[in-house]
């Protein structure tokens, strides 16, 4: 709700006009019920559950693919989720499928054939060519190389010091 209230309060990344306005928050939605099953399912039982069972794993890695299938369909019809223009569901959507696309989430790239879904894989490389994405990527980084941390946030300044080369 916090995307949707900046969004609404400084006219951006939100469109006016409704149909426009109908699909970013569809896709938005969409990310708040889809999400759980690759965090919670998914990233739970492959990367962090005690016991490695076979059957929670395949069952959240199907739903996992079928989602990034979506989402690599809709991106091959448009630049970005929910048209031509950025908006706050790329925002929304990008932390989970985007940085599962560049095999940085629970080191499942390829177990999940990521590199398949080639619309969701230019997306991703889109967005993190966006200075502002890769400087929101490090808000409250408190882990890496000193020069790659941000452990607090004041000041656009703040990331000047900043190495946003690997984000």
């Amino acid at each position: 709700s916090i995307l949707f209230y900046l969004a609404e309060k400084f006219g951006h990344f939100l469109p006016k006009e409704i149909t426009q306005r109908t699909q970013v928050l569809n896709w938005l939605f969409w990310q708040v019920g889809s999400a759980p099953y690759l965090g919670g399912g998914f990233g739970h039982f492959y990367a962090y559950a005690p016991e490695k069972l076979e059957y929670p794993i395949d069952r959240f890695a199907m739903e996992t693919k079928r989602q990034l299938d979506v989402l690599d369909q809709q991106l091959a019809k448009h630049s970005y989720i929910a048209g031509e223009k950025y908006s706050i569901a790329d925002m929304a959507i990008f932390p989970w499928y985007g940085m599962l696309a560049k095999g940085k989430l629970y080191n499942a790239a390829e177990f999940l054939s990521v590199s398949q879904y080639q619309n969701v894989v230019r997306w991703a490389d889109q967005l993190l060519e966006r200075t502002p994405v890769r400087k929101g990527r490090l808000v409250n980084r408190t882990w890496g190389q000193e020069n790659q941390q941000l452990k607090e946030r004041h000041h656009a300044s703040d990331f000047d010091a900043i190495n946003l080369d690997f984000a």
